[in-house]
């Protein structure tokens, strides 16, 4: 924690400093300015846009030796098959500034309609995602207020449109998109045999949104010219804590912090090329009641998470790497709607998902090969988590994909997913965990994505 602490004050001085030294129109575009800004002089009152995402899955875990499934086995968001079509993203919104056009106040609003961890499972058949205006008036420090994406790792921080793969990595789905518990205790849920899932029974405890990266709040931020080609861009952001939900029950409020130093290399949009190298830090709490026993005792628990990376695009190559750490309120799977784990940490009652801890990596690369339409990608990354206990576990898998650009803003998307899942400790409960675990298998995913 100490080592959070120090972290968090290098990079809130560094930002501190960058918004006191001047400012100046930040020509290239990063994902800070590109979703909360528009081009001073050429916005409009009202840009409708947006995207859908339609794909096929296939899983080919086998169940344990009862004939039942876990979650890591079943596809995601329902749980309940292993193999299907579905519209995964299908998102519309509206951008622009306000009338009279004003380049000093902007807006942006989506709201999501597919079937995925936003919508499914809370009765809504769509949610909106973003909200926000931005003010433009203090050279150096743009405001942004309402519920938008917060500053963070790469990967979450990016428009999921333009992503290169279908499913994230596991250090992103494991330690950064949030599942939000439920407000008393509730039991584990399942495994379950294809019978029982076909029959209603669900493994998946949750029944509200997931965070999505998102958060409601307000944030300060802006991106600089330094010269030689470098742009330099901050964000600090205090929010709810509670994901795309406006509500903040708990009383707390989440930190974040981001810096970033960029060599633009040269063109526009979300595909500029450029080497990027970026520091980023969430701090917060949430309310849990992790006691089984009949009686509404909830307690604030740790969630903080930090991380640093980089990325590389000049064509035909890409390549992004980055690394994440994270400090309680570890996710171990849907089947934990209370975030309770049967092995206790200590002798204090305190368990393993509250105050557990965990890390992760990621490698991923690109080439686009040259005067063709085709782009063949590769990624691996690695998480573990409740590192030290003993049920500690390592998700790691390889990606090998390959894109097919039908024209700049629609393309397929071919994936291939080798997955190594396990628990790693030497003791009962890893052995009785791994009869699960040890026939999760690989996953093949063919999407179209088509941008409007």
């Amino acid at each position: 924690m100490k080592r959070l602490n120090t972290f968090k004050y290098s990079v809130l001085g560094a930002a501190c400093t960058l918004a006191l030294a001047g400012s100046g129109p930040a020509h290239a575009i990063n994902w800070l300015m590109l979703q909360g800004t528009e081009p001073v002089g050429a916005s409009a009152r009202a840009n409708v846009w947006g995207f859908v995402q339609a794909d096929y899955q296939k899983d080919f875990s086998d169940p344990n030796t009862a004939g039942q499934y876990v979650p890591p086995k079943m596809l995601g968001p329902d749980l309940e098959s292993q193999s299907g079509f579905n519209i995964s993203r299908a998102r519309i919104g509206v951008r622009g500034t306000g009338f009279p056009i004003d380049s000093h106040i902007n807006y942006f609003l989506l709201l999501e309609m597919g079937n995925n961890g936003i919508t499914s499972g809370n009765g809504a058949f769509a949610k909106l995602t973003d909200a926000s205006v931005t003010l433009n008036y203090i050279p150096g420090a743009r405001i942004r207020a309402g519920l938008f994406k917060t500053p963070g790792a790469e990967e979450a921080l990016q428009g999921i449109q333009t992503f290169d793969y279908i499913n994230f990595s596991e250090p992103a789905n494991q330690l950064l998109l949030e599942r939000f518990p439920q407000r008393a205790y509730t039991a584990n849920v399942g495994p379950y045999t294809e019978t029982q899932l076909q029959s209603g029974s669900s493994l998946n405890g949750f029944t509200g949104p997931v965070g999505a990266f998102r958060d409601v709040g307000a944030q300060v931020f802006d991106a600089f010219d330094v010269g030689h080609d470098w742009e330099v861009s901050y964000a600090a952001m205090i929010g709810n804590g509670n994901g795309i939900e406006f509500s903040n029950y708990d009383g707390q409020y989440d930190k974040y912090l981001y810096l970033s130093a960029e060599k633009k290399y040269g063109g526009a949009g979300p595909r500029a090329e450029g080497m990027k190298f970026f520091a980023w830090g969430q701090w917060g709490k949430r309310l849990l009641d992790n006691t089984n026993d009949s009686v509404a005792n909830p307690k604030l628990y740790d969630r903080n998470r930090a991380g640093l990376g980089m990325t590389y695009r000049k064509n035909p190559f890409r390549l992004t790497a980055e690394y994440i750490t994270a400090d309680g309120m570890i996710f171990e799977g849907p089947d934990k709607p209370s975030f309770y784990f049967a092995n206790p940490a200590n002798t204090t009652g305190v368990n393993n998902g509250a105050d557990g801890k965990g890390s992760g990596w990621y490698v991923e690369g690109g080439w686009h090969i040259p005067k063709t339409k085709f782009e063949l990608d590769a990624r691996y990354d690695t998480v573990d988590l409740l590192k030290g206990r003993n049920d500690e576990h390592t998700f790691s898998k390889w990606t090998l994909g390959a894109q097919y650009h039908l024209n700049p803003k629609t393309r397929l998307t071919l994936n291939y997913e080798i997955r190594n899942f396990e628990c790693t400790a030497n003791t009962p409960q890893c052995v009785n965990a791994n009869k699960n675990l040890s026939g999760v298998g690989n996953k093949i995913g063919l999407q179209v994505t088509a941008i409007f």
